[in-house]
C-alpha cells in the first residue's frame, strides 16, 4: 500500500478502470495474461505499467503495437501463480 503516493494511486486506479473497459480480448499465456486494447490506449497503458510496476514489481510487462497499428497488446508476466493472481485482481 506505501509503495504509491495518493496522487499515484488514484491515478492508478482512473488508468486500471479506463483499460479494463477499453478490453477486447485476452489472451492466457503461459507465465501470465496478455490484453488487448485499441491503439489509442497506448499511452495510458504505458503510464499504468509505469504504476504498477511499483505494487508489483515481481511482474514483467510487455507493450506491443500490433495488428498494423490498430491494437495495442499490454502482456503481464511473471513467476508461478501470476496468472491467477491476475485473475483474482482484476476480478476475470
Amino acid at each position: 500500500m506505501g509503495a504509491m503516493n495518493a496522487g499515484q494511486r488514484a491515478r492508478h486506479h482512473a488508468l486500471a478502470a479506463e483499460l479494463k473497459s477499453g478490453v477486447q480480448g485476452i489472451l492466457e499465456l503461459p507465465d501470465g495474461l496478455a490484453f488487448k486494447l485499441p491503439a489509442a490506449s497506448w499511452f495510458a497503458a504505458a503510464e499504468f505499467v509505469s504504476l504498477e510496476s511499483l505494487c508489483c514489481p515481481f511482474l514483467r510487462f510487455r507493450l506491443e503495437l500490433a495488428e498494423a497499428g490498430k491494437e495495442v497488446l499490454l502482456s503481464l508476466t511473471g513467476p508461478a501463480g501470476v496468472r491467477e493472481f491476475l485473475r483474482a485482481e482484476l476480478g476475470i
